[in-house]
């Protein structure tokens, strides 16, 4: 199985990219952590625009007509932008819900016992009733804890597994750049042999998790989609711990963006179900 883009989805990763670096850059995403629950409405309407929404649903219903492989890409890039959002929600209600596709309306879902975006979103898939906010540790997500348990959809498990993807790339680049510039008894401090490990593990542990997200988003089997999980939970939790390490000398690093990276790695850790539902599911399919 080859797992090399094709000129066509390189191109759309790259779009995406300059989107993204267009519509949410670092002022802009320093301005959401300012502004925590609002939800850019404009930025929505642009992702409507250019397909993210749309992008699985056929050319005939006025979608972009890709597949699950361009969508993995897609959110790897979210991941790797911090975008936030209902993204997954929305991208999964296109073609079911009016305006999601086009970025008009926001549509969120209750995952297991949690619901992003409550208040800002204008559609709710699942029973809210009894919903009560909650302390978010991601400033850019905020949270509500309903009764009873919903159960995990595995495209929402597998695209979520993308954006962990996207910040355990983004985290990588993160402590290689620092480790490049930053200098300690005047030499960068990626020469010396701790730092260089610490940097390795974030490059090894990425590539895994991108072989096992892209060979999911082409099988779309339940146990891939688990196994890509556990892998992309991995790099994206432990890389942003690391890239915070990296960055350790300089003592106080709420200016540094590896913070909200680790925050939203530990929120979509959570999301369907958590780590033990991915294992159980392959712990299940072993024995069978």
């Amino acid at each position: 199985m080859r797992f090399q883009l094709s000129e066509d989805q390189q191109a759309l990763q790259a779009g995406v990219r300059r989107l993204l670096d267009r519509r949410f850059d670092r002022e802009a995403l320093r301005a959401a952590v300012g502004a925590p629950g609002r939800l850019d409405r404009a930025l929505w309407r642009s992702l409507g625009e250019a397909g993210f929404f749309a992008l699985r649903l056929p050319e005939p219903d006025g979608g972009v007509g890709l597949g699950l492989p361009e969508a993995a890409l897609l959110f790897e890039e979210a991941g790797r932008a911090l975008l936030p959002g209902p993204l997954v929600a929305t991208h999964l209600a296109a073609g079911r819900v009016p305006g999601a596709a086009t970025g008009e309306t926001v549509v969120t879902a209750v995952d297991g016992q949690l619901v992003e975006w409550l208040e800002a979103a204008d559609v709710v898939l699942g029973e809210t009733v009894g919903a009560v906010a909650m302390r978010s540790v991601d400033p850019l997500t905020p949270l509500h804890r309903v009764p009873g348990t919903t159960p995990a959809d595995p495209l929402a498990v597998l695209l979520t597994a993308a954006e962990q993807l996207g910040t355990a790339a983004r985290v990588c680049e993160l402590a290689v750049q620092h480790a490049r510039t930053r200098e300690q008894f005047g030499r960068p401090i990626g020469t010396f042999q701790a730092v260089q490990h610490l940097c390795a593990d974030l490059l090894v542990r990425t590539e895994i998790a991108r072989t096992a997200v892209y060979a999911a988003a082409v099988t779309a089997d339940g146990a891939d989609i688990a196994a890509a999980r556990l892998l992309a939970d991995e790099a994206a939790v432990r890389g942003a711990r690391d890239c915070l390490q990296v960055h350790g000398g300089m003592g106080f690093t709420w200016e540094a963006d590896v913070h909200l990276h680790l925050k939203r790695a530990w929120l979509r850790a959570a999301r369907g179900g958590g780590g033990t539902q991915s294992e159980e599911l392959l712990a299940a399919r072993l024995a069978a």
